[in-house]
C-alpha cells in the first residue's frame, strides 16, 4: 500500500483487508501482541462471556502505536525525515515514540489541556510539542501551517488508509485468540473518537466474522459518530463548547475515510457519561486488575451499564488505552464504591 505523503482524504481510499495482514507483519516485534483476557467477573454481571482486548497494555499505552508503526515505517522507506501530528496525547505519544524507532522528527499538535502524563511522555520520546487552545484554534491549521514552514508529512490520527489498517490489528488478534479458543464473537464494542479504530476493526469483521456485531461507543456529550450515523452524513456534536473527561475522543466530527467505513459496517453507536466511565474504570481496577483511562473505557462502561444485552454471547470490549493522569485515579481512588 504505497501512500502519497500529504493527500486529503476525500482522495484517499480505505484499506482493505490485505492491508491490515500486511500491517501485521509490519508492526511485529515492533508494536506488541497485546492481551485477550476472559473478565470472570463480567461474565457473572452480564451473563455472557465477555474477554478484554486489554491496549492499555500497549507500547506508549495506548493501541496508537500500531497505526503509527505501520504509516512511518513506510515513510521511513521512502526517506521521509520529519513528521507533524495534532493529537489529544495517544496519537501525539505514538508518533513521538515510533519517529524515535525510524530516525525522524517529530512536531505534536496538543491541547494546552492535554494530559499532562501524555505531554510529558510525548516530549520524554523526543517531540516538538506545539500547543493550541480547543476553543478558539485549529489544529489542522496549525499542523499545515508547520508544514509550510519546515516541511515534514502530516500524519493525522484516522484520514490516513494506513493508520486504518494498523488500528485494525486489534480486532484481527482479537478474534484469531477467540477462534483458538474455538469461538466466535457474537458482538465487538470498540471506543470511537475520530473513528479509525472502530473503521479498522470493521474492515476485519467484514473479512472473518461478518456475523460479528459491531458497536462504536462514545462520551455522551461527543456523540458525532451517533449522529452522523443517523443523518447519514458527517455531523459536529451538538456543543463545541462540551466538556468530558474522556481526553482520547474528543473529536468534534468523525474523521473523514473512517466515517466512509463505518456508515456501513456499524451495528450502531452506543453512548456513556462521564459518571458511568469513572464506574467503569474503578470496576477495572477492583475486578479486572487494571487500569483503563477514561477514553479507553467506555466500551467497557457501555457493557457495565447495559447499553447493549450480552446475555447468552460471547463479547469482545476493547480497553484501547491506560494513560490516566495521577490526579484523576487519586479523584477515582476517593470515590465510594
Amino acid at each position: 500500500m504505497k501512500l502519497d505523503t500529504n493527500l486529503h482524504a476525500s482522495a484517499m481510499t480505505p484499506p482493505a483487508f490485505a492491508d491490515v495482514l500486511g500491517a501485521a507483519q509490519r508492526i511485529q516485534g515492533i508494536a506488541l501482541r497485546t492481551p485477550l483476557v476472559e473478565c470472570h467477573a463480567l461474565n457473572e454481571r452480564l451473563g455472557g462471556r465477555v474477554f478484554l482486548k486489554l491496549e492499555s497494555l500497549q507500547r506508549t499505552g495506548a493501541f496508537k502505536f500500531r497505526g503509527a508503526v505501520n504509516r512511518l515505517s513506510r515513510l521511513a522507506e521512502d526517506g521521509v525525515e520529519s513528521v507533524i501530528a495534532y493529537s489529544t496525547g495517544n496519537h501525539g505519544q505514538a508518533i513521538a515514540t515510533a519517529a524515535r524507532l525510524f530516525g525522524q522528527q517529530a512536531t505534536i499538535v496538543m491541547p494546552q489541556d492535554a494530559p499532562q502524563s501524555k505531554i510529558a511522555r510525548a516530549k520524554a520520546a523526543g517531540a516538538t510539542i506545539r500547543f493550541y487552545d480547543r476553543s478558539t484554534e485549529s489544529r489542522e491549521g496549525i499542523a499545515a501551517e508547520i508544514r509550510e514552514q519546515q516541511g515534514g508529512v502530516i500524519v493525522p490520527p484516522g484520514d490516513d488508509p494506513a493508520i486504518i489498517a494498523g488500528q485494525g490489528t486489534v480486532a484481527l488478534e482479537a478474534v484469531q485468540d477467540l477462534q483458538r479458543l474455538g469461538l466466535t464473537p457474537d458482538v465487538l464494542l470498540t471506543p470511537c473518537g475520530g473513528g479509525g479504530l472502530s473503521a479498522g476493526c470493521a474492515i476485519v469483521l467484514n473479512a472473518i466474522s461478518a456475523q460479528t456485531e459491531l458497536y462504536a461507543v462514545e462520551p455522551a456529550q461527543f456523540n458525532d459518530t451517533e449522529r452522523s450515523l443517523a443523518a447519514d452524513a458527517r455531523l459536529e456534536i451538538a456543543d463545541r463548547n462540551a466538556r468530558s473527561i474522556c481526553d482520547a475522543l474528543l473529536a468534534p466530527i468523525p474523521a473523514e475515510l473512517p466515517f466512509s467505513v463505518n456508515r456501513h459496517h456499524l451495528k450502531g453507536v452506543l453512548t456513556v457519561t462521564d459518571a458511568e466511565v469513572m464506574r467503569a474504570m474503578r470496576f477495572g481496577l477492583e475486578d479486572a486488575k487494571v487500569l483503563i483511562e477514561p477514553g479507553g473505557a467506555v466500551a467497557l462502561s457501555a457493557a457495565l451499564e447495559k447499553r447493549i444485552s450480552l446475555e447468552g454471547r460471547t463479547a469482545i470490549i476493547v480497553c484501547s488505552g491506560g494513560n490516566v493522569d495521577t490526579d484523576l485515579i487519586a479523584r477515582l481512588l476517593e470515590q465510594e464504591g
